[in-house]
């Protein structure tokens, strides 16, 4: 599922600065926000949307499709289980150094009810035109803005510059889609990328990698039998060898997940790999005609 205007959002940990601050961004953006969740603020309202006890009453008085976490980390396995368990479609989990155990039992109480996890540490989704979920810039159209190019990143800062070269060189997105830098995500790059290959607004994608884990790799095995056109870019290039840097994802183990390796899988597989996100916008053009072009 790719979140769309219709979708209603729950949002945990509404009355906090960071919930507060990006609710009111997200409605401004066409959002539809029916409800928030603080247990200690039950009954009353944030800027004019119900705050529920949890999710499970805000499902029942209110309803929602997709949940999205502002919440600490030691409070975020009760926070999406209480979301998972209340029925919604997803939860796109903001929150970074879950402890892995937690993250395990979020993402099994997920599988046991069908729920689509977006993150950890992701910094979520949007869909220019109608909305977006997350911390995203969804509101700003330098950055997006609509159009037929997907953009899948592990990474918000990275993903934010890819989609401002998509948009300079011609192109919107018809999605943005970040998968998050934990080291246990619940939506993989393939994962994604198989959204995308069946979402009929995507022409092109882009994905944004990094290095460390397997998840371009992976992600590459896919892209060989796709019809639309891939271009990526992995960051992380001139990284010391034995560094981690960036995400908590970015652990190189001997020669898995190394640039050279996602670079050759990516490539093997007949995406075209940028060395820079600069060049992401000409690449595209090099296989797609830019949105609204005759």
């Amino acid at each position: 599922m790719i979140p769309r205007k219709e979708h209603r959002v729950l949002v945990l940990g509404i009355t906090g600065k960071q919930g507060r601050f990006w609710t009111e961004k997200m409605r401004a953006c066409g959002t539809v926000v029916t409800g928030g969740v603080n247990p200690k603020k039950a009954g009353s309202e944030q800027d004019g949307v119900p705050v529920f006890a949890s999710a499970k009453q805000a499902a029942a008085k209110a309803g929602f499709d997709i949940a999205v976490m502002f919440v600490p980390p030691m409070g975020a396995r009760d926070s999406a289980v209480d979301a998972i368990e209340a029925g919604a479609k997803m939860v796109v989990v903001l929150t970074e150094h879950i402890p892995q155990q937690d993250v395990m039992l979020i993402h099994a109480a997920a599988r046991r009810h069908g729920t689509r996890i977006f993150g950890p540490n992701t910094a979520g989704l949007v869909t220019p035109g109608e909305g977006f979920i997350g911390i995203m810039p969804g509101f700003n159209t330098n950055v997006f803005r609509p159009g037929s190019i997907g953009v899948i990143s592990r990474s918000g800062s990275l993903g934010t510059l890819v989609c401002l070269n998509v948009v300079c060189a011609g192109f919107g997105q018809s999605a943005f889609l970040g998968v998050g830098g934990d080291p246990l995500p619940g939506t993989s790059s393939r994962e994604a990328l198989e959204m995308l290959d069946g979402d009929a607004r995507t022409r092109g994608v882009v994905l944004v990698g990094e290095i460390g884990g397997t998840m371009e790799e992976e992600a590459a095995a896919y892209a060989r039998s796709m019809n639309k056109p891939v271009v990526a870019f992995v960051a992380g290039r001139a990284a010391p060898p034995g560094r981690r840097m960036g995400h908590a994802g970015a652990i190189v183990m001997g020669e898995r997940g190394t640039y050279e390796s996602k670079r050759r899988a990516l490539e093997a597989a007949g995406v075209r790999v940028a060395a820079t996100p600069g060049e992401i916008g000409p690449l595209l053009r090099e296989r797609l005609a830019p949105d609204g072009a005759a």
